[in-house]
């Protein structure tokens, strides 16, 4: 896509006064990030790479529930728990990277309702498709400016 067919997007912005504690505005809604005490922070909203993990977390239960519903599955209830790691590259057997860490992050999602094993195995494909998913795995191409 070149840079004329690039979408509108999304538009978030992030302040801060002072102190790790950040306002975030996203249309009408308002949010805050932190870091915990122990690290600095005044622990008053998640971290971003809690943030973050609950960005995965909203995108895969969403992308679940459009599929199932799209397939008139009894899908009740999706729990999607994450965590995110830091490993050194020389523990990871198969890491082809030159750094000297990776980013792990690990997704256990569980699902309730009338389904089938065949209906769970799909939706444990369907989670690879969401887009967040789709956005960490690829890479993004971020360009800043300082105005």
């Amino acid at each position: 896509m070149s840079d004329s067919q690039v979408s509108a997007g999304t538009q978030v912005v992030v302040s801060s006064e002072s102190g790790l504690t950040q306002e975030i505005t996203s249309g009408p809604f308002q949010l805050r990030a932190d870091e915990p005490v122990e690290v600095g922070g005044s622990g008053l909203g998640p971290s971003p790479y809690e943030l973050l993990l609950a960005s995965l977390g909203a995108c895969t239960s969403m992308t679940l529930r459009l599929y199932a519903n799209r397939k008139g599955w009894n899908l009740e209830r999706i729990t999607v728990r994450l965590r995110h790691f830091r490993v050194h590259a020389r523990d990871c057997v198969d890491c082809e990277s030159k750094r000297t860490f990776i980013d792990r992050i690990e997704r256990e999602i569980t699902v309730s309702g009338n389904l089938t094993d065949e209906q769970k195995a799909r939706l444990q494909v369907i989670a690879e498709s969401c887009p967040v998913h789709r956005t960490l795995t690829s890479g993004s191409d971020i360009r800043t400016s300082l105005v």
